[in-house]
């Protein structure tokens, strides 16, 4: 295969081989097939809830607004990743550009940290609306809405703009060879010539506040919301309450989950193999799943769905 010959001469390859799922021409076919299907099923789902939100009036709300706004940031982190892995299905060298190598970085990274923020200021919407329901409609505001979804955008686009642009700028030994399917931050800093300490925590404190900082977040809402559920005389206005949060928490428990056991768990050094199926869910499986969890748990939703 020419990927054999790429491997011996890499020392003349100008960016990175990302190698992906190594495997015979009928296996890299497969792939292809199945992870185009995947593609295209989170796009037509989150794009169906899009649609759903911008076409029914009733789901002009903050919580579809939101919702709206979330499924155009799944659809854009899938996209970081999945096309230029199933061109590397069909790649024969497996190659990225350096510049490509570190936009997608940059946009997989920022993605993932916007996604984290949309997913702590939606539980806050949830938790507003359940334990001040009477003052909701003053508190939520169109106005506050748009700010809180620009805020999400910009500081996950800023978040990890400096570590990144250094990592770009310093230098990568001979074979530039990365175990992975996407330009992930511990591949690349092992390729580095030099290792740098002050980086590498700088990467390691940002990604630790970025996850627990809105994961605390999330967590001191939901007991805000438990608490004033668990006041609700009648079973069937705790059931609507806990209806109402559910899906969220599914979303973020998936979520959340396979990040903190890529990036949290006790033995940060993972195999290849390891990452390579971790990574995948949280940044492929998840945005398909998601369009599932909220299109079925919510009578709105399902309504606005069947007229499209």
């Amino acid at each position: 295969m020419k990927i054999l010959s790429t491997l011996r001469n890499s020392s003349t390859i100008t960016g990175f081989i990302l190698l992906g799922f190594p495997g015979p021409w009928e296996e890299q076919i497969l792939l292809f097939v199945l992870f185009s299907a995947v593609y295209l099923l989170t796009l037509m789902g989150n794009g169906s809830i899009i649609c759903a939100v911008c076409c029914d009036q009733r789901l002009h709300t903050p919580m579809y607004i939101l919702l709206a706004n979330f499924s155009f940031l799944e659809i854009c982190y899938v996209t970081s990743t999945v096309p230029n892995m199933l061109a590397n299905f069909l790649s024969d060298t497996k190659t990225i550009s350096f510049s490509g190598c570190f936009l997608q970085f940059y946009f997989f990274f920022s993605l993932g940290s916007t996604e984290c923020f949309f997913l702590a200021i939606m539980a806050f919407d949830r938790c507003l609306a359940i334990c001040r329901p009477l003052h909701y409609p003053i508190l939520m505001t169109r106005h506050l809405c748009n700010v809180l979804v620009g805020s999400c955008w910009t500081l996950g686009f800023l978040w990890f703009l400096i570590p990144i642009t250094v990592i770009s700028q310093m230098s990568f030994c001979q074979p530039r060879i990365i175990d992975h399917f996407l330009c992930d931050p511990g591949p690349l800093l092992t390729l580095t010539c030099t290792r740098d300490p002050v980086i590498e925590l700088t990467s390691s404190t940002l990604s630790s506040l970025l996850l627990f900082i809105p994961f605390l977040f999330i967590m001191v809402s939901y007991a805000l919301v438990l608490k004033a559920v668990l006041r609700v005389p009648s079973a069937a206005g705790r059931k609507k309450a806990f209806s109402t949060c559910g899906s969220h928490l599914a979303v973020v428990s998936l979520f959340y989950g396979s990040v903190m056991v890529m990036y949290v768990s006790p033995t940060s050094e993972h195999e290849a193999g390891v990452q390579k199926i971790v990574t995948l869910f949280y940044s492929v499986v998840t945005p398909l799943i998601n369009p599932v969890i909220y299109s079925l748990r919510n009578k709105d939703m399902k309504q606005a769905m069947k007229k499209i």
